[in-house]
C-alpha cells in the first residue's frame, strides 16, 4: 500500500522547551503523583534524545528558555495554537499552569509571531487540545478546553471546526488520543471519545489508525510528525507496525519520565510552521 498523501513542508520548525525546572509539584491530572517523582537526570536525557532524533530527521528546534516554578513549562505544545504568524494563546484551566502564558505570550511577540488572547471566560490548552486534519480543526473539549473556544477559533482562522467531547480523564487532552498523520490519515483511541466523537472520527478522516488500551497507555496518539516520519515513546510495537504498513517510518524514543506528568512526543513540541497534516486557509 502507498503512503499516504501529505502537503509536506520544506523546513519543519519546532518549539521546545528545556526541562531545567521539570517535575511532578502538583496533581491535575490521573498521571500525576508527587509520590512518584520524576528522575531530573533522565528526564534530561530523554528530552535530549527527542530534541537529537526531531533534528536528525530534519527539523529545526527553537527553544524557549525554561522557567523556575514552571515544570509544565516544557510542554510546549499548550502554549498556543499556531496559524500562519499568528499564535492563539492559551488560557490555562488550572492555576497551577497559568503563570506560563505571560512567558509564552512574551516568547511569541520577540520571535515575531502575533500573540492573540481568546475571550475571557473561555478555557482552551493551545495545540493539545486543538489539531487540524486537512482544513477542519478538531477540537477536544470538557476537561481541559471549552467547546466555544473552539468555535471563536475557528470563526477567526475561517475553517469548518469539529468540537469532540472527551470523556475519560487520563486522556484529558485532544494530543494524548488523537493524531492526524496526514491530511485524510490520523491515529486515535476511541474509547477516549463519546459516541458523539467517534462517529464524527469516523465519517471525516477516511484512514483511522486504532491504538490498543496498552499503547494508548504508553501515550502512542502523542506523536510528532515530520513528513513521513512519525516520532513516538517507546512500548507501541502494534502502532508501529500499522505505520510501516502505510508506508510511514515510526521512530521510538523513550519518554517515560514525562509519561509521568502526563505528556510525551507532541506534548514536548509545538510546531509553529504548521503540522504536516494541516492546510491553512
Amino acid at each position: 500500500m502507498s503512503a499516504p498523501s501529505a502537503p509536506g513542508r520544506s523546513q519543519p520548525t519546532i518549539l521546545m522547551c528545556p526541562p531545567d525546572y521539570y517535575g511532578i509539584e502538583y496533581e491535575i491530572n490521573p498521571w500525576m503523583s508527587r509520590s512518584r517523582a520524576s528522575d531530573d537526570e533522565r528526564a534530561r536525557q530523554q528530552w535530549k534524545a527527542l530534541f537529537n532524533l526531531l533534528t536528525s530527521l530534519g527539523a529545526t528546534v527553537r527553544l524557549m528558555p525554561p522557567e523556575k516554578g514552571l515544570p509544565d513549562l516544557v510542554f510546549t505544545a499548550n502554549a498556543a495554537l499556531m496559524w500562519n504568524q499568528v499564535a492563539f494563546l492559551a488560557r490555562f484551566r488550572h492555576a497551577a499552569r497559568q503563570g506560563e502564558t505571560p512567558c509564552d505570550e512574551a516568547w511569541f511577540r520577540e520571535q515575531g509571531y502575533e500573540p492573540r488572547s481568546l475571550p475571557a471566560g473561555w478555557d482552551f490548552e493551545g495545540a493539545g487540545d486543538a489539531l487540524f486534519c486537512g482544513e477542519t480543526l478538531f477540537g477536544g473539549y470538557l476537561i481541559r478546553s471549552d467547546a466555544g473556544a473552539l468555535q471563536w477559533l475557528a470563526a477567526q482562522i475561517g475553517c469548518p471546526a469539529i468540537p469532540l467531547q472527551l470523556v475519560d480523564d487520563r486522556y484529558y487532552h485532544l494530543d494524548t488520543c488523537f493524531c492526524p498523520l496526514t491530511t485524510d490519515t490520523a491515529i486515535y483511541y476511541p474509547p477516549a471519545f463519546d459516541d458523539y466523537g467517534q462517529r464524527a472520527l469516523r465519517e471525516q478522516i477516511p484512514r483511522l489508525i486504532t491504538v490498543t488500551d496498552e499503547e494508548a497507555a504508553r501515550f502512542a496518539c502523542n506523536a510528532v510528525v515530520i513528513g513521513s516520519h512519525v516520532v513516538l515513546n517507546t512500548g507501541c510495537p502494534q502502532l508501529e507496525a500499522e505505520l510501516a504498513r502505510i508506508g510511514l517510518t515510526p521512530h521510538s524514543t523513550e519518554l517515560g519520565e514525562f509519561i509521568k506528568a502526563g505528556g510525551s512526543a507532541k506534548c514536548l513540541t509545538l510546531r509553529l510552521d504548521g503540522e504536516d497534516a494541516a492546510v491553512w486557509p
